[in-house]
């Protein structure tokens, strides 16, 4: 442990740090909780620290992609085009879970940014590549 850095070692970072890969997987729906707004803040505040970021969204995660909400009668403001910044800041792996949109009725067309589809097997699969998995 490391006294001056407060516990963190720092060793790589001499070595032009240590890229670690981030899974934020969003599975609530967008509004009636933080969780999904609260998530993505914590999504583009990674992606500042250059860190491989990708975002999963299944179960009713799926419907913060959807296109055309329409917010204003809940009185809260719609955050969804935020997705179509993503790329901007190099977040660019967008997975979304086959069986959560077909659950809804969804496809891809409905989707305001493009994603990859996967199965709940394949996801499974990609999750288990990861450094750190972070659920909303």
């Amino acid at each position: 442990m490391n006294e001056t850095t407060g516990g963190i070692d720092l060793e790589d970072e001499d070595a032009g740090g240590v890229i670690k890969k981030f899974m934020f997987v969003n599975r609530k729906a967008p509004y009636g909780t933080i969780y999904a707004l609260e998530g993505l803040e914590v999504v583009l505040i990674s992606a500042a620290f250059d860190q491989d970021v990708s975002m999963v969204f299944m179960d009713d995660g799926v419907y913060e992609l959807v296109k055309g909400q329409q917010t204003k009668a809940i009185n809260v403001k719609n955050f969804s085009p935020t997705y179509r910044a993503l790329e901007g800041y190099d977040i660019e792996k967008l997975y979304v879970e086959r069986e959560s949109l077909e659950a809804r009725g969804l496809s891809e067309d409905n989707l305001i940014v493009p994603v990859e589809v996967l199965s709940a097997a394949e996801m499974g699969a990609l999750m288990d590549t990861q450094d750190v998995v972070i659920s909303f």
